[in-house]
């Protein structure tokens, strides 16, 4: 089992085909759900999973939680995609990883992106943040470039 960062495959092809809509006003929903080192995610993951997902605890329930605050950009030819930092309190868990996934009707819950936390990340009866990188073109969580 291992969690590898990537882009999901699927997603490609599908922002590809006009259904993945990013757009800060009227775009899709997108959310985060975190696993343990027990799950195996990668670029070949399509959809969200409950297999190796890390356990109901406080305000973290299956499936995770909606990010907000997603935005685009463009700047010197690279194209990126931003999200407001997600916490969930009150739990107690261990996570190895996350998935950002699409609930949108058109690609229900589509894998977009594979997260590897490098190491186990735990949290005891308190707040597990996920901070989004800076939104740059060097460094934004989704990121296009030619």
């Amino acid at each position: 089992m291992a969690i590898t960062q990537a882009i999901a495959n699927a997603f490609k092809k599908q922002l590809l085909e006009g259904d993945q809509n990013f757009s800060s006003s009227s775009g899709d929903v997108f959310k985060l759900a975190l696993y343990t080192s027990s799950a195996t995610l990668n670029s070949a993951t399509t959809s969200f999973t409950t297999s190796g997902e890390v356990s109901n605890t406080g305000t973290y329930a299956s499936g995770g939680d909606p990010l907000a605050g997603q935005n685009t950009s463009i700047a010197s030819g690279v194209a990126i995609v931003d999200f407001a930092d997600l916490s969930f309190t009150g739990v107690t868990l261990t996570a190895r990883g996350a998935l950002i996934y699409n609930t949108s009707s058109a690609v229900t819950n589509a894998a977009v992106a594979v997260l590897d936390f490098g190491a186990d990340k735990t949290a005891t009866s308190g707040t597990f943040t996920i901070q989004f990188p800076a939104f740059t073109t060097a460094a934004a969580i989704l990121r296009i470039s030619g």
